[in-house]
């Protein structure tokens, strides 16, 4: 049992599940810079005394992005947007936080049949990542509002990243550069596709949408 990735894997189920029970999407994107911020450390954590410079350099940028530069995206978007703030879910509260207490079981359930590569870090660490993953994915479909779609994208994101943790420790700078980098661009171009949405049609309700015309 190593404590320091053990607690921080259990605060990422933890906002993974403050998510799903979450109203405000202002809270949603709070919730989801802290969960950034826990995946940076996360490498952190993992590499313990043989810390070096490049893997400090990563987690550092991995906060910086996930946890303030997202996070002020999306809030500007939020801002700019004169629509509601409430998240708008297509399926209730208590049934999202049932959905991750499946989705937590079911990961647990997969580690166990998959037979992966034994985890060096933790034994929770492919769960959680599962969990996140199936979180993200059901964020996406089941809410309402752009904002918080590309939560559920980011939070699929950090569950990727955190299973890659977990089977390969050491991935190469330039791969984790660039998956952040498609990550900024992603994050972007949606606060760009959120604006011009309000702009035209005074909502980032996706669902609305579906109702167009061609």
């Amino acid at each position: 049992m190593n404590l320091p990735i053990d607690t921080i894997l259990v605060l990422l189920i933890l906002t993974s599940f403050l998510l799903l029970g979450s109203s405000r999407l202002a809270t949603c994107i709070s919730i989801g810079a802290l969960q950034g911020i826990m995946v940076g450390l996360l490498p952190l954590a993992v590499s313990g005394a043989g810390l070096t410079v490049r893997v400090a350099a990563i987690a550092a940028v991995i906060m910086a992005l996930k946890g303030f530069v997202f996070p002020y995206l999306l809030s500007r978007a939020l801002r700019e947007s004169d629509t509601s703030r409430e998240v708008q879910p297509f399926v209730g509260y208590a049934a999202s936080l049932f959905v991750g207490v499946l989705s937590l079981l079911a990961s647990f359930w997969l580690d166990h049949k998959l037979k992966l590569p034994v985890h060096a870090t933790s034994d929770l660490v492919v769960p959680v990542a599962f969990t996140m993953m199936m979180t993200g994915l059901f964020l996406i479909v089941a809410r309402r509002t752009a904002v918080n779609q590309v939560i559920g994208y980011l939070v699929l994101e950090n569950g990727i990243y955190t299973f890659g943790l977990a089977i390969v420790r050491d991935i190469p700078v330039l791969i984790e550069l660039g998956v952040l980098m498609d990550m900024f661009v992603a994050v972007f171009v949606m606060g760009i596709a959120i604006y011009r949405i309000n702009r035209e049609f005074d909502h980032i309700d996706s669902d609305r949408l579906n109702t167009l015309k061609g």
